[in-house]
């Protein structure tokens, strides 16, 4: 057990950059850098890789990253934990395997499986989480659900000595409590007393804070004109919590690297998709934020302390997809003068030929980037005064439907205006951009459902 531990944040989601991770092993002081690949709709892009590849179906960049940085991570004795194994933490375990038996390292490589449970979706019939629609409606059009499992199994792996761990559709900050779990000896399941709990739930804290990279440091800073004020968003630098054995943690971030922490940037990212600040479920612990109390040392340091917990949920999360129909979407632009109406007398150029040609859609989405399509009915329009002076208008076109061959012709409405429609003054962009969607399932089911089999494999590079 060592007397604080140190944990990095690493990727916010998939694709997320890696250089601000290599900084915080170099120069921060790391044990541990936890690494969030998953974000909410993930999985559903990883579904479609898999449609094509089934050896695919996890976050490929966790390859080429750890390819860079394992080198730095062996100098430091840094370990490395991330659910980048998305639909196939074994196909991602293997990869990495490969990768690194080619250059001759020898790594432990734990792989966590058991997340996957659409066979007992199927039997169990779980009503949506949040409107209670009947899953009957779409038995049929799943193709995948995983449940959000907790720290357990990587605190397993940890125990087992691995470097490395991967795991599938693990709950955000458990991959952070579970290295203060490990190194602690936290009690887990078995917490219940109001110490246990708090600490653990200031652990489920740090992680929350750490889960989406550069916006626990600045980045994403949504303050009017605050945001100014932090520097080098270029070269940020993620956070680091150093916390100690009672959970009290010190947030802060390598020396010499952009960003900004402080007092504002921390409990932004602390009330960050919280729906109940007082009732944070997760599959670990209840985290209670209400008596929270951030310290702004300065020196982009801030102490986080009061954060109480209440004993874990009966039920795990499942976020499941099922087939949805299909989309293609069209943008072009207009320019002065008559900009706007233009782009309106386009708009319904292309609703006339839906109908003419009978092409039944369930919606067909219209937006104006640059006008309404950050804040929608939240920013109202210009005058009309206004709208007429504009220099260019640009729309957006999105058709929704169930009929693939719709969402296939669909760009084939718009070349033809190029000569016959309103003047317009750039190409048109995404003609052949039909795609599969996937709609989302969320629902709880009893942990026991999912736990009995869950599963930590330790390979060897």
């Amino acid at each position: 057990m060592q007397g604080t531990v140190r944990i990095g944040a690493g990727l916010g989601f998939y694709g997320d950059a890696w250089e601000p991770v290599a900084a915080s092993i170099e120069r921060g002081g790391v044990h541990y850098i936890a690494s969030d690949h998953l974000a909410e709709l993930t999985l559903a892009i990883l579904q479609k890789d898999r449609q094509r590849d089934n050896t695919l179906g996890y976050a490929r960049d966790v390859v080429p990253m750890l390819m860079k940085l394992r080198p730095l991570m062996q100098a430091r004795g840094v370990k490395f934990i991330c659910n980048a194994g998305g639909l196939n933490p074994a196909g991602a375990g293997a990869a990495l395997c490969a990768a690194f038996a080619a250059r001759g390292w020898k790594v432990r490589i734990a792989v966590v499986t058991g997340d996957e449970v659409l066979s007992q979706l199927n039997a169990i019939a779980p009503p949506h989480m949040f409107n209670g629609q009947a899953f009957e409606s779409v038995r049929e059009r799943m193709v995948f659900a995983n449940a959000y499992v907790g720290a357990r199994p990587i605190v397993s792996a940890l125990q087992q000595g691995a470097d490395i761990v991967v795991t599938g559709r693990v709950a955000d900050a458990a991959l952070f409590l579970a290295p203060l779990v490990h190194e602690f000896n936290w009690k887990l399941e078995d917490a219940n007393t109001p110490a246990d709990l708090d600490r653990l739930a200031q652990g489920l804290a740090v992680g929350h804070l750490l889960e989406c990279s550069g916006q626990g440091s600045g980045g994403n800073f949504g303050s009017q004109d605050a945001w100014k004020a932090i520097p080098d968003l270029a070269h940020i630098g993620y956070p680091i919590a150093e916390v100690g054995e009672n959970g009290s943690a010190l947030i802060t971030k390598a020396q010499g690297t952009g960003g900004r922490i402080n007092f504002d940037t921390v409990r932004q990212q602390l009330l960050y998709e919280v729906h109940d600040p007082a009732h944070y479920a997760s599959p670990d612990v209840v985290m209670d934020l209400s008596a929270v109390r951030l310290q702004d040392l300065g020196n982009d340091a801030v102490r986080m302390t009061g954060v109480r917990g209440h004993a874990r949920p009966a039920q795990l999360k499942v976020v499941g997809g099922f087939r949805d129909g299909y989309k293609a979407e069209v943008t072009w632009g207009f320019s002065w003068p008559d900009a706007y109406d233009k782009a309106l007398a386009a708009v319904d150029m292309v609703k006339a030929q839906l109908a003419d040609r009978r092409m039944g859609h369930d919606e067909l989405f219209v937006e104006f980037p640059g006008l309404n399509s950050a804040h929608g009915p939240l920013a109202p329009l210009p005058s009309s005064e206004a709208l007429a002076e504009l220099n260019e208008v640009w729309v957006r076109l999105v058709i929704r439907t169930q009929d693939k061959a719709v969402a296939d012709g669909f760009g084939r409405l718009f070349p033809w205006m190029a000569l016959s429609g309103p003047a317009y003054t750039c190409g048109f962009h995404g003609l052949n951009s039909s795609s599969e969607l996937l709609g989302i399932w969320p629902a709880l089911i009893d942990r026991q459902a999912v736990e009995a089999a869950v599963r930590v494999e330790v390979l060897q590079s």
